[in-house]
């Protein structure tokens, strides 16, 4: 029986670190804020943002929603967007992707102010995730992966590490930090040979493929670790993963469960970037208040 990799324990020791670095924020009069835009009304991004405003209140971060509909003009958008990049009181921005169709995404993504970009939506933003750069902050997602590999002690360093899914919001993004961590990356896609042969092969086998039931028991060896991204609704109605738990679990060491594994993570990785912005705005703003007073 695999181990089971569950996301509760690392977000509990991702919430207190958050609780209280918010708690020394608000001694120096510094209050974290998230502001959550919402175009439409996606039930998954609906889902999501009553998790979020949960976790918010749970850890003290304090957040105002903006909705739009989804015939909204870009204008619109960018206006919201202008109007939250000036307001000091908000840190970090949570807007929901994909945008309706009409919008001119790439337009409205790389307006936002990328010091308030807490999941990594501009260009600036990943940029900085491929070239290594600390600016700004990755995607939640990927670096939910990343802590939860890091809180049950797994070292990448010379480790391979097989990623199913080359999206710009996990595969790739993953693939970076994987590799920054010192180990060695195969990403496979739709188009990849003989993909079962190339993630047996793996010391660390992450899907984020967006299709229930990718990585079956023919894809997976004993020793390995599976991290599964994916969150889909199979025909019973029930939440699953990209892996096939049934089939792969009793092969692998270790794997993360849907629900329970890397979901609950996203959310809290997403505060700790919010936190992280208001110290760094904070101190910002204080210096530029010591020059304006000299």
């Amino acid at each position: 029986m695999a181990e089971l990799l569950l996301g509760k324990n690392v977000t509990a020791d991702l919430n207190e670190k958050i609780k209280a670095k918010t708690a020394k924020l608000k001694e120096k009069g510094i209050s974290p804020k998230l502001g959550i835009i919402r175009v439409g009304e996606n039930e998954s991004d609906i889902a999501y943002e009553r998790g979020a405003v949960k976790r918010c209140e749970a850890l003290g971060v304090e957040y105002e929603k903006f909705f739009l509909p989804a015939d909204v003009s870009t204008e619109d958008v960018l206006e919201l967007i202008e109007k939250v990049n000036n307001d000091r009181n908000i840190h970090g921005v949570l807007l929901f992707r994909p945008l309706p169709k009409g919008l001119d995404s790439e337009k409205i993504e790389n307006a936002l102010d990328p010091a308030k970009d807490v999941d990594c939506m501009t260009e600036i933003s990943i940029g900085s995730v491929f070239t290594g750069k600390n600016k700004g902050y990755p995607p939640c997602t990927p670096q939910a992966c990343m802590e939860i590999l890091k809180y049950y002690g797994y070292d990448l360093t010379g480790k391979n590490v097989v990623i199913v899914g080359r999206s710009l919001v996990v595969g790739k993004p993953v693939a970076m930090m994987c590799m920054k961590e010192n180990a060695t990356i195969t990403v496979c896609h739709t188009k990849t040979k003989n993909m079962p042969e190339i993630t047996r092969k793996a010391d660390i086998l992450i899907v984020a493929a967006g299709h229930a039931g990718t990585v079956t028991a023919d894809y997976v060896s004993e020793g390995q670790a599976v991290i599964d991204v994916g969150i889909n609704v199979d025909s019973a109605g029930k939440m699953c993963g990209d892996v096939d738990f049934e089939a792969v679990e009793p092969i692998v060491a270790a794997i993360t469960p849907v629900p329970g594994g890397v979901g609950g993570v996203t959310t809290s990785v997403l505060l700790s970037h919010v936190a992280d912005a208001a110290e760094k705005q904070g101190i910002t703003q204080a210096i530029l208040s010591q020059r304006l007073g000299m």
